[in-house]
């Protein structure tokens, strides 16, 4: 401990909460429309993304790390192919988002979140092909520019998801 209470070391620039720029009304510099948010773990960004069952990805959607993937999904199902069934994750499970991909003819297998009343259909057999988006992920993630996400604008980080998935997918 240090004088009057405070830590010092390491981490104690963290528990300064008062310093740095202030905030103001949401983000400043345009943190909202750089897809750069604010989660329990810091400033990051989420890439949400549909593929086929060979892992190939052919749509990518940003945004900061708060937003709901419930959200995100309703933009990024605008661009899916038609196909018989569609896996998610539990973030995406909401009944506006089962009901977009029933609208396009295909029938979702998203499990189902643990606060939910009325259980909807899941099958954790089928479920075991969605390991290919994190397959994908997890391929992506190999590039440090992606992983770390060197690039301040959200096109430019966009442009070098699409670059890393266009080399190890689609050449």
């Amino acid at each position: 401990s240090g004088v009057g209470g405070r830590t010092t070391g390491a981490g104690a620039d963290r528990l300064l909460g008062g310093e740095g720029s202030s905030l103001r009304r949401g983000r400043q510099r345009g943190e909202l429309t750089q897809a750069i948010g604010r989660s329990r773990g810091g400033r990051t960004t989420k890439i949400h993304a549909l593929t086929d069952g060979l892992c190939r990805p052919f749509a990518f959607l940003l945004t900061g790390g708060q937003v709901a993937d419930c959200i995100a999904a309703d933009t990024l199902l605008e661009q899916m192919p038609a196909t018989t069934i569609l896996h998610g994750d539990k973030g995406y499970d909401s009944d506006a988002v089962r009901r977009k991909i029933e609208s396009k003819g295909t029938a979702p297998n998203i499990p189902p979140k643990a606060n939910r009343r009325r259980k909807n259909r899941f099958s954790p057999y089928l479920y075991r092909d969605r390991n290919a988006i994190e397959r994908m992920f997890g391929r992506l993630k190999d590039f440090r520019r992606i992983a770390t996400r060197y690039d301040r604008l959200a096109q430019n980080f966009l442009a070098a998801v699409c670059l890393a998935a266009t080399v190890c997918y689609w050449l």
